[in-house]
């Protein structure tokens, strides 16, 4: 009975992070694109702000003991570091730079770059069904990219080098996290300023700093307290990813990322009035069905190995 209890409670437990950071996920793109939009705000010092706020963020729950700091080499978390600021950056770059539908769309090549990561180098198998689901979703990101009317190229560029940064930095979230034997907070408490510095002395070099359209140029009230608002939620989104990837997987992380997948592209249209043609929405009808054949080949083959261990004498 303790035992049953304790599945429960973990499933439970599962559950709200993944709720959280569904709810979180969602609201942080509208409301960086209404702050990009509405705005103007730079993307780096607005990426500098997520960061700095993450770490103060977790340096007060470390303050009410819900974690305990941990030891680490930098050396260690260096490219980590370094992925986490390409990661962040080149997605909002994307999310500036192209419509919602687009942006949410690009994002869904993570997962067929996660598995080619994965295949070869680290070794792990995908089923023949599994490699094929990933026709559909390749194709339908091609496809409305191709028919989207606020096409433009270097948006089609960040968007690229986004799903190469984010996919590789999923990866090393959860090996790191096993390798160092930390979990989510411990290795995010380390990583958040690293990452903070890194931008520090990046930003100078490409956006004004103390001059009009800076970080500490002369705003409005509401753009601050929008920037500072779109800190805490980024704070919350990434201690959720973090904790989801460290206890389950980076596939299980990108699929349920796709539950949020026809939510954003509705508030894309509806808040930003993004347009539509209908080749567009024929990629995303076959991105979608790629996304949902693969959620169900990968749960149908996840019933099938608990069944053969279950019958093992």
């Amino acid at each position: 009975m303790a035992a049953l209890a304790d599945r429960v409670r973990g499933r439970g437990r599962i559950a709200a992070g993944l709720l959280l950071n569904l709810l979180v996920s969602i609201c942080i793109v509208f409301l960086n694109k209404w702050i990009y939009v509405h705005y103007g705000f730079p993307n780096m010092s607005l990426t500098l702000v997520h960061f700095v706020v993450t770490w103060l963020g977790l340096y007060i729950c470390q303050k009410l003991d819900m974690f305990a700091p941990k030891s680490l080499s930098p050396s260690k978390l260096l490219l980590l570091a370094l992925s986490f600021c390409g990661f962040v950056v080149f997605t909002n770059l994307s999310l500036q730079n192209n419509t919602i539908g687009t942006y949410q769309l690009a994002k869904a090549m993570t997962t067929p770059v996660i598995i080619v990561i994965q295949t070869f180098c680290y070794k792990k198998t995908f089923s023949t069904k599994i490699q094929l689901t990933l026709i559909p979703i390749t194709v339908g990101v091609i496809l409305n990219s191709y028919y989207d009317v606020k096409f433009n190229f270097l948006g089609t560029v960040f968007a690229a080098l986004g799903v190469l940064v984010t996919s590789l930095y999923q990866v090393w979230v959860g090996a790191k996290q096993h390798e160092l034997q930390v979990n989510s907070m411990q290795l995010l408490y380390y990583q958040a300023p690293m990452s903070s510095a890194m931008l520090l002395v990046a930003v100078p070099f490409f956006e004004p700093v103390f001059a009009e359209g800076g970080i500490f140029g002369p705003w409005s009230v509401s753009a601050l307290l929008m920037v500072l608002l779109s800190g805490v939620i980024a704070f919350m989104v990434n201690l959720s990813i973090y904790w989801i990837i460290g206890n389950t997987s980076p596939i299980t992380y990108n699929m349920f990322g796709h539950f949020k997948f026809c939510i954003t592209l509705f508030g894309g249209y509806v808040l930003f009035k993004d347009p539509l043609s209908i080749n567009q929405g024929l990629g995303m009808l076959c991105t979608l069905f790629g996304i949902l054949a693969y959620t169900h080949i990968k749960l149908s083959e996840q019933e099938g190995s608990k069944s053969k261990l279950m019958q093992r004498p």
